[in-house]
């Protein structure tokens, strides 16, 4: 068992999300950073996809009931056990009894905690992720709160410590050209992809809303309600675009201008409030070519991490 003793702003359980339910109105959910939670559990030997917390910028405690490792990635967290340091993206041995702290933040907004066996809440629906907006899975539906009890999987068996170099952020996202994006004046087709935007405290797990030049949509005419993905980005009436995240719904009516490719959407996940970003204008096959780098980057760890 795990208990919470201070939650922070918002610790959630979250594993690679929930897939195959969009046709019923059902989300994503899921890490918004998934390659440090896969990272994560892989330093603990877990398999990738298994369920971890998500924490958002602390401050966090919690008490571990039994022995065995933990790791911490994503964002560089000012953290302790028993008052000794820990550092990010390095597994750790822990005893029944000690307590893990993250005061906050030094950089990046989410980090990642994994502990051996995972996190053993219940499935629903094939996924332990939480979805904060339906109010089911992870733990009661619901984000985390002092004196919760979080069931742990079985004890893994691992020597020596391992740690891995985490990816360098950069403001910069690159994109492919959505379904409406010649709907768009040239004028803020071009202001899309060379201002830079920044992001609003009105951002959270659903989308990330953005603030710059209003983008102007040249068609006047309505569109029908079409599915969407996180990646997508639309743009509301207000010409302010809304990139979308793990929870957001699963139709829109609003012109799609682009979507961020896969492989850069955990930069959004690390941004704060009032950062600024930059969309740079990509083709499918870079971001096909992305996305096999980042499996590249985590099975080059795994096989020296483990020697297979």
């Amino acid at each position: 068992m795990l208990e919470i003793l201070r939650p922070g702003v918002q610790t959630t359980v979250q594993d690679l999300g929930r897939h195959g339910f969009r046709h019923l109105g059902i989300g994503q959910s899921g890490a918004l950073d998934a390659p440090a939670l896969m990272m994560a559990n892989r330093l603990v030997g877990n398999p990738e996809g298994a369920a971890g917390l998500e924490i958002v910028l602390g401050p966090v405690s919690l008490r571990f009931s039994r022995a065995g490792w933990f790791a911490l990635t994503g964002a560089d967290f000012d953290a302790t056990l028993d008052g000794l340091p820990v550092w990010c993206g390095w597994r750790q041995p822990v005893r029944a009894g000690q307590v893990l702290q993250l005061r906050g933040s030094r950089h990046g907004m989410r980090a990642y905690l994994a502990v051996d066996g995972g996190i053993a809440v219940a499935e629903v629906l094939g996924a332990r992720a939480t979805d904060l907006g339906a109010g089911f899975g992870g733990f009661a539906g619901r984000a985390l709160q002092a004196g919760d009890h979080l069931p742990q999987g079985e004890p893994v068996a691992l020597e020596g410590k391992a740690g891995s170099r985490p990816p360098q952020w950069t403001p910069e996202l690159r994109a492919l050209p959505g379904p409406e994006y010649d709907e768009f004046a040239a004028a803020a087709q071009d202001a899309f992809w060379t201002r830079p935007w920044a992001i609003t405290p009105q951002s959270n797990r659903m989308g990330y809303r953005l603030a710059g030049p209003a983008l102007t949509r040249e068609a006047s005419h309505e569109l029908l309600s079409h599915g969407v993905l996180p990646g997508v980005v639309q743009v509301p009436p207000g010409g302010q675009p809304i990139v979308l995240l793990a929870d957001a719904q699963t139709t829109g009516g609003y012109p799609r201008i682009a979507t961020v490719i896969e492989a850069d959407l955990w930069k959004l996940a690390q941004a704060r409030p009032g950062a600024e970003l930059h969309f740079i204008p990509t083709t499918p096959a870079e971001a096909r070519r992305a996305l096999q780098q980042h499996r590249y980057q985590l099975n080059r760890f795994n096989w020296s991490a483990y020697g297979h």
